[in-house]
């Protein structure tokens, strides 16, 4: 299996947010209530938002076969947004590759640190590439009470 890293084209947002729901929904399922995930991403249909805050956002696309496995989209100040795999990919190094493309690049640009906000399975992908959890949160999402956890990686600069 070869995983290849690609930037974000406009044409794959809706791709990408079936990635997202289908991640949410079944990836997640082992942590957060049926409630809590269709909270979390409501489903279909894709929000008028979607394609834009894709496209603002420092976004790469991984594919196995041709396929749309997962993908990940940061900002300019170093601010994992989104990082989402197919669940039948997870565990499967799609995304440590899209991962590593991220930190390369953030490395490149000279940021000192990466941040994000991440989900129970999330943030046992990001602690076994040296993150450290700063905060556990509850937040409210349409009405649920999700746990996440603010996490950080401190970059030793360019490599």
């Amino acid at each position: 299996m070869s995983v290849q890293i690609r930037p974000f084209h406009s044409r794959d947002a809706t791709a990408l947010y079936a990635v997202y729901v289908e991640a949410v929904h079944i990836g997640a399922a082992d942590h957060y209530t049926h409630a809590q995930r269709l909270a979390w991403a409501p489903g279909q249909p894709m929000p008028d938002s979607w394609p834009d805050k894709l496209a603002a956002l420092d976004t790469w696309v991984a594919e196995v076969d041709g396929n749309i496995a997962g993908f990940m989209a940061v900002t300019k100040g170093g601010y994992i947004d989104l990082a989402f795999v197919r669940p039948r990919w997870m565990g499967r190094a799609v995304a440590q590759a899209v991962y590593e493309r991220i930190l390369e690049r953030a490395r490149r640009t000279g940021l000192p640190r990466l941040t994000a906000h991440a989900s129970h399975l999330a943030r046992r992908f990001f602690a076994r590439n040296g993150w450290q959890v700063d905060a556990t949160e509850i937040i409210d999402r349409n009405g649920e009470s999700l746990t996440r956890f603010a996490m950080s990686l401190t970059l030793e600069g360019p490599k």
